[in-house]
């Protein structure tokens, strides 16, 4: 073999050129430089790290069935490469950051939630175990264990509270006995006659690292995908965001959601936390969902996006939650959260870096159709997060004007005006680039698109007759947060209650069950927790009593469906109250 094919940087350049490659013989291409990749022995670790992301790409947007089978088969004994990498003595840190970990035969540690650490134990006990080495020079953790380890462990407070130097894990190994350690401990937390949120949270002040093997598990990233019951080839260049129109998508017809099972909506929950765990990311909803909530739409392309909601003793106070995932071709390509009321919703939509080249704008739109279909919403807004606030990856990237791009407009008049006279610097020079300084401004405000005409869909007005929602005009939610909401509730706890809590409740609760005629005392407690998270904000409206008694009695279902099985009903009964609508809008928007 010539000297020069020895070297892999040209082998590797052109296997990344190859992937986006759909012409005439690029399968022919693409297979023969997958086998001369297979002959090499890569001994840099940054090398290894572009082949593995090349061939992950291959496998969502694979050229035919014969790269399919290639990708995979290297992909399944990938473990190998880093097994050698690791005996050679390379710098293993290099598979440590956001867009490089989770590679078969790697590990990973991190101080996992209780709700993540549980499951992982459960997932792979053999695989996973305290990080000690790393646990003791924490004088934070060294305090949590001295005030939590002796509900477990007998006699420990007679070393924890006055002694130095406690050997922890001398303590725990004689008590676990011949457990493991870390399986132990988790099943002492399991048994604490505490609320879950409360058991979480005295879990989660131990901040214990774990470590856990990836070896060669399929919850790796490398190998973290499924055979899809049919393939998608692609034969034509991948679709790019000027290629995609978002109002053309959102008007077609709604894509079909289909309720899955309760034992395929756990599957998919045990997908998404390990596609989460691998890249060291997290959301309320991926460690949280709940199995018996989730759907699945079936696209075109090899697109398939699940949707699920939050069990009703996890959701949030006020809005409704729902997040997802998307695998194309079987493979995980990007997460998915939306948080809203009523007809607004606020996205976040992440691809991960490796899929970031592969028709990211078409899928976004697709998710934004799923999410449509799903919650009912037609006012779409973004995080300032997701545009650049405080995030440096955003600003590189350029995100703002991916959105942009799709017809999203800044939800500041003065920001909107600027980003006008940007895009017009930009007709007039297309190598024109906004700076930095003013796309950090760009990222100062939401970004909003209104999917419904003004005054378009109509709802059952107080005399049940079709009126039509004053809520569709443009611009409604601009200055909307429930944030705001929050902060005037807990200025009137400060003003009229001295800042007691249990008072600011009591006294809202008594108002608003007289103001609505109910009588909650055989409500669950997930019904009676809603009625007291709402009663803080209806307390607010000084005319709640003086409503119809069809507008209360809508009030009152939209309380109660917030704690029921399913949380998409409260969003949509919340879209049928106008009067409700406007009193949020009032109390939650900026002057």
């Amino acid at each position: 073999m010539p000297p020069a094919s020895r070297d892999p940087e040209p082998l590797l350049a052109a296997l990344e050129s190859a992937k986006g490659d759909f012409t005439p013989g690029a399968v022919k291409r693409t297979t023969k430089l997958l086998a001369q990749l297979s002959k090499l022995e890569l001994t840099d670790p940054r090398h290894v790290i572009r082949l593995h992301e090349a061939l992950l790409f291959l496998r969502a947007f694979p050229q035919s069935l014969a790269v399919v089978s290639r990708v995979e088969h290297w992909l399944n004994i990938f473990h190998r490469r880093i097994e050698k990498l690791r005996a050679l003595s390379a710098d293993m840190s290099l598979f440590d950051d956001f867009d490089t970990c989770g590679v078969a035969g790697t590990i990973m540690q991190d101080n996992l939630p209780f709700d993540v650490a549980r499951w992982l134990v459960r997932r792979i006990p053999r695989n996973v175990d305290i990080a000690w080495d790393d646990y003791w020079d924490d004088c934070h953790a060294d305090r949590a264990r001295g005030n939590t380890w002796p509900r477990f462990i007998p006699l420990l407070a007679e070393d924890a509270d006055v002694e130095a130097n406690i050997p922890w894990q001398g303590w725990l190994d004689a008590a676990c006995g011949r457990e493991r350690a870390l399986e132990w401990l988790i099943h002492r937390f399991e048994l604490l006659l505490l609320a879950e949120r409360a058991r979480a949270e005295l879990y989660d002040s131990l901040r214990l690292p774990l470590r856990w093997n990836l070896a060669n598990l399929k919850l790796s990233r490398t190998r973290n995908w499924i055979r899809p019951r049919r393939f998608y080839f692609h034969d034509a260049p991948l679709l790019q965001r000027s290629q995609v129109s978002l109002s053309t998508e959102l008007a077609r017809p709604a894509p079909k959601l289909r309720k899955l099972s309760r034992r395929d909506g756990a599957s998919v929950m045990h997908t998404i936390r390990e596609v989460m765990l691998v890249r060291y990311r997290e959301l309320y909803g991926t460690t949280l969902g709940d199995p018996r909530s989730v759907v699945r739409a079936d696209l075109p392309r090899g697109v398939v996006i699940h949707l699920w909601n939050l069990p009703a003793s996890r959701r949030l106070p006020l809005r409704a939650y729902v997040a997802g995932l998307t695998l194309k071709n079987g493979v995980p390509v990007n997460y998915i959260e939306a948080i809203g009321l009523c007809e607004w919703i606020e996205v976040g939509f992440n691809t991960f870096y490796t899929y970031r080249q592969g028709e990211t704008a078409w899928i976004y739109a697709q998710a934004l159709r799923c999410l449509c279909a799903f919650t009912g919403a037609t006012t779409i807004s973004i995080y300032p997060y997701q545009i650049g606030q405080n995030n440096d990856e955003a600003i590189e990237s350029g995100a703002f004007w991916f959105y942009r791009k799709l017809g999203f407009r800044s939800g500041r008049a003065d920001l909107q005006q600027l980003c006008e006279r940007e895009e017009k610097k930009i007709a007039t020079n297309p190598a024109y680039r906004t700076p930095k300084q003013i796309l950090k401004r760009l990222a100062e405000a939401h970004m909003f698109y209104e999917v419904a005409a003004v005054e378009e869909r109509p709802f059952l007005g107080r005399v049940g007759k079709k009126t039509k929602s004053p809520g569709f005009s443009p611009g409604a939610w601009d200055a909307f947060s429930t944030r705001n909401l929050g902060l005037r509730v807990n200025r009137r706890m400060a003003r009229q209650f001295q800042g007691d809590r249990e008072k600011i409740c009591q006294a809202s609760l008594d108002t608003v069950t007289r103001a609505l005629a109910i009588h909650p005392a055989r409500w669950s407690p997930d019904e009676n927790r809603a009625l007291e998270n709402w009663s803080l904000l209806l307390a607010l409206i000084p005319d709640l009593g003086h409503w119809s008694a069809t507008e209360k009695q809508k009030v009152v279902a939209i309380i109660r469906a917030q704690a029921g099985r399913n949380e998409m009903r409260y969003l949509h009964l919340a879209q049928q109250h106008p009067r409700l609508r406007q009193e949020l809008l009032r109390l939650g928007s900026e002057p």
